[in-house]
């Protein structure tokens, strides 16, 4: 198809040009299918793509988390307005820094309790390990997330000990919500994350190659993982295990691991099931994930003025600023940006059209009024931002 033809020549001049080791891409739009690949699993073996290539997806870990919450929310299981500490007691003592840029011993009490709805949204006052505030390195102190060992359970009473970065339902910081509230899913349910998520989500879906491990037969099938280096003008390769942003780990099979905000592998067409799934709430065989009136809730945006403009504010280590796709066009639904205003973008997109990335340029996009889902694989840290932009670019100027 022309259009394979042309996507694969457009997003291949980054593999040629040093900036990813190989892309592999789908598309849905209604019944037909677009895919393709190009470039190397790894550098050194010579190894090429392959069709069930494995990557670690990081941060699109949190729609698949997200979509198990909401799963609870349409049981009537759990509540937005629900405050964490209903399921979560260890956080009865949360305080708030006075200051954001202040110190981290600055503390007064909290005005409201961070709910449910604020985890979605990540406007609990959390933070991240690599974000630059004083509450993303007081979890380096605390070692958060630091383990490959430690089960989620052990990770969030430590989370606990740290304060809020600011009081909850007054800013939006991109963080570890998506921790907290997959602990929450456990605890209601009475399960491990990892058997939840495959009940509800992986079986259904027949997405057979998710999960937060990778069997020992399957591992020369991960896509080897690099950051580029600008001075060089060359890929690294990151060769220690596990794989780490600062000093967040990802390890490849511990099984004890699971984290509600990274952690999962995928196959390109695993995620690209999931992605199509997020059109009707229903797999292709059949199987209801979510009713069409939930599905709703994570293109919906539910953030109020107040919380405009949002960004990644990060501690040097996203070289380029703007590095997911210009959130000034975004707001947020319940577990993912959600597009508001098209014409920040150069009139690219339709109003609702959503998804999120990954840390090693993995990218999602579902835009329902176009029954259009679209995914795009590769393993560089932090990557050159334009992979995605082209792809987006090309995918609204011909489909």
């Amino acid at each position: 198809m022309k259009e394979i033809n042309e996507l694969n020549n457009l997003l291949s001049k980054y593999v040629d040009q040093g900036f990813f080791p190989g892309v592999q891409w789908q598309i849905n739009i209604n019944d037909n299918v677009y895919a393709g690949k190009y470039g190397l699993n790894n550098i050194d073996t010579k190894l090429e793509v392959l069709d069930n290539s494995i990557y670690r997806i990081w941060s699109m870990t949190k729609p698949i988390v997200a979509i198990s919450a909401l799963k609870l929310l349409e049981e009537k299981k759990i509540n937005l307005d629900d405050p964490i500490t209903e399921y979560l007691p260890e956080f009865n003592n949360l305080q708030a820094m006075v200051k954001e840029e202040g110190k981290v011993k600055d503390v007064e009490k909290l005005n409201q309790l961070p709910t449910i709805k604020d985890l979605f949204l990540h406007t609990a006052g959390f933070s991240y390990n690599f974000l630059a505030d004083p509450v993303g390195k007081e979890y380096d102190q605390l070692h958060l997330f630091n383990s490959d060992t430690t089960t989620l359970e052990e990770e969030i009473k430590i989370l606990a000990k740290a304060p809020l970065l600011f009081q909850p339902s007054t800013n939006w910081r991109y963080s570890v919500s998506m921790d907290v509230l997959a602990r929450i899913i456990e605890i209601v349910r009475g399960d491990s994350l990892q058997h939840i998520l495959q009940e509800e989500i992986f079986d259904p879906l027949d997405m057979n190659d998710t999960a937060f491990t990778v069997s020992s037969e399957n591992q020369d099938k991960v896509m080897a993982s690099y950051e580029y280096d600008p001075v060089k003008n060359k890929l690294s390769e990151l060769i220690s295990e596990p794989q780490k942003i600062g000093n967040i780990g990802y390890p490849l099979n511990i099984y004890t691991y699971a984290r509600g905000g990274h952690g999962l592998f995928s196959t390109l067409n695993d995620y690209a099931i999931f992605a199509k799934m997020l059109h009707s709430g229903k797999s292709d065989n059949g199987h209801q994930i979510l009713n069409s009136n939930t599905l709703k809730l994570i293109s919906t945006n539910f953030l109020e003025d107040k919380y405009f403009p949002i960004e990644i504010a990060t501690n040097g280590i996203v070289k380029d600023e703007n590095y997911v796709n210009g959130l000034e066009a975004y707001g947020w639904g319940l577990g993912c940006r959600t597009l508001l205003d098209p014409s920040k973008q150069n009139n690219l997109g339709s109003v609702g059209e959503f998804g999120w990335a990954g840390a090693a340029s993995t990218y999602f996009l579902v835009d329902n009024s176009k029954k259009l889902s679209a995914t795009i694989m590769t393993q560089v840290l932090f990557g050159n931002p334009e992979l995605h932009r082209d792809f987006y670019k090309y995918i609204y100027s011909n489909f």
